[in-house]
């Protein structure tokens, strides 16, 4: 936890019980979780917790540069602790959504046919392990 505090403090956010909360659970779940799954896992363990509070602090924790937000699944934001490059698989059974290793080269800040890009996201869609196992049964 002495971490996830220097990292909020270094980040010019006062660490709080939420934000330390909210931060340390999206860098141990790495499941793409909506703001609505977060405020539902964690709410048990902190009984103050709102709904608003946690939109506020992603919200927070995005401008600051600790988290990203992705709304490229159907219609909801997810946010996402993993800032390194990689892609994305979502599984059409499960809805699940997995950090996958694979990569492909290239900058955003580039320009592709005249455009300037600022982000890219290379999404994978199928069946992941476990539902592939769970129908074999």
């Amino acid at each position: 936890m002495e971490n996830i505090k220097e990292k909020l403090v270094k980040n010019g956010i006062s660490p709080s019980v939420h934000r330390i909360k909210i931060l340390e659970y999206l860098s141990k779940n790495f499941t793409h979780p909506t703001a609505e799954e977060i405020f539902h896992s964690l709410s048990n363990e902190i009984p103050t917790l709102s709904k608003t509070t946690v939109y506020n602090t992603l919200k927070t924790f995005e401008e600051k540069g600790l988290i990203r937000s992705l709304s490229i699944f159907e219609k909801e934001t997810r946010y996402e602790y993993n800032l390194s490059p990689h892609s994305h698989f979502q599984c059409v059974v499960c809805g699940k959504i997995y950090d996958i290793d694979e990569t492909f080269e290239f900058d955003d800040n580039r320009f592709v046919e005249g455009n300037k890009v600022l982000e890219h996201y290379v999404i994978f869609k199928g069946i992941c392990k476990k539902c592939l196992q769970d129908d074999k049964e």
